[in-house]
């Protein structure tokens, strides 16, 4: 696997105004859904990033691809910060960045066939002059019917409509979409979760089997910890807005080091009966704190086990445990 960095987010925020009045908005806080995170992906990689439902992981990947234009901080791919960027450099970036949404069910337009969906990106490229002068509406239509074959779908249904298809067989088509202009890394907001189980596992060898053959790089936003563990390279582990570990993902499974990262995987099923029946389970008491309060302390402070005096007023830095393992918390420092 390369090792040149391919992304690099530097203290990413999105927060979210709360306003009060009717004809005169004023400002009176701020939902806080992503809280300054720093990582780097490495290009052939996957990173995944694992958290409880609301703690940022797709307004995360939203941000990165300026879906969502950042309160601050910098996203910087293959040397230009997208957050700074103009109009036509962001246009021209976005080739290489793509995303493949968590719905497939309105993640589709219902209005277009198949064809129309997969060569869209194509076509808005082409009208704009930014692709080569020998694409043309012939090579786009072997484009999309050779996208097509290559997610597991038949060709003929080209002309056919998103209504007309699986859950599945519609994620396959939104993955098509993703792949139309030739990528560089893919941003995966929870591709499976709306899945069967037996077409998760479709999806992910899917996917990873054209990481190979492309040579595709991954962020990839799961909750279910196996699917994490199955795909990912790497994984980032959220809470509230901030990553709390960053670490190989075996290295993560068999040595978590953060109190919130052990209480996770305490909670994730073995399927083996009697490791199960032996398995301490941690219990986290109290409710996740609301994303519009400013914390000046560690942000799982709340419902951490082996919280200290110190955790409720420093926010723990990110600590090297070694080359490949950071872990946010004091009882580390």
């Amino acid at each position: 696997m390369s090792k040149r960095v391919l992304l690099e987010v530097i203290d990413l925020k999105q927060h979210f105004p709360i306003e009060t009045g009717f004809i005169i908005k004023r400002q009176v806080g701020a939902v806080r859904a992503v809280d300054g995170i720093s990582f780097s992906v490495n290009e052939g990689e996957t990173l995944g990033i694992v958290g409880e439902s609301g703690c940022g992981k797709s307004t995360a990947v939203r941000s990165i691809s300026q879906l969502y234009k950042p309160t601050s901080g910098s996203v910087i791919f293959d040397g230009i910060d997208l957050v700074n960027a103009s109009k036509r450099q962001l246009l021209d970036v976005r080739k290489n960045i793509q995303m493949i949404f968590q719905d497939p069910y309105a993640s589709l337009n219902p209005r277009m066939t198949v064809r129309t969906i997969i060569g869209e990106p194509l076509d808005i490229y082409r009208k704009r002059g930014m692709l080569d002068p020998s694409v043309d509406k012939h090579v786009i239509e072997k484009r999309v019917e050779d996208l097509m074959e290559r997610v597991g779908l038949n060709k003929v249904f080209k002309n056919r409509y998103p209504h007309e298809f699986s859950g599945g067989q519609r994620q396959r088509i939104g993955i098509a979409r993703a792949l139309a202009l030739n990528p560089k890394i893919i941003l995966a907001d929870e591709p499976v979760s709306a899945l069967d189980v037996s077409i998760q596992s479709q999806i992910l060898n899917l996917l990873t089997d054209l990481q190979k053959e492309f040579g595709l790089t991954y962020i990839f936003i799961a909750h279910d910890l196996a699917v994490i563990e199955y795909i990912s390279t790497r994984v980032a582990v959220m809470y509230l807005g901030k990553i709390m570990e960053i670490s190989r993902a075996q290295d993560l499974y068999k040595n978590p080091l953060h109190p919130y990262t052990k209480a996770l995987l305490s909670a994730a099923p073995i399927p083996d009966p009697v490791v199960e029946r032996k398995r301490k389970r941690i219990i986290l008491t109290g409710d996740v704190p609301s994303p519009n309060i400013e914390r000046f302390g560690c942000y799982f402070y709340d419902r951490c086990p082996v919280r200290m005096e110190k955790c409720k007023t420093n926010i723990p830095p990110m600590k090297k445990m070694d080359p490949n393992h950071e872990v946010a918390c004091w009882l580390y420092q």
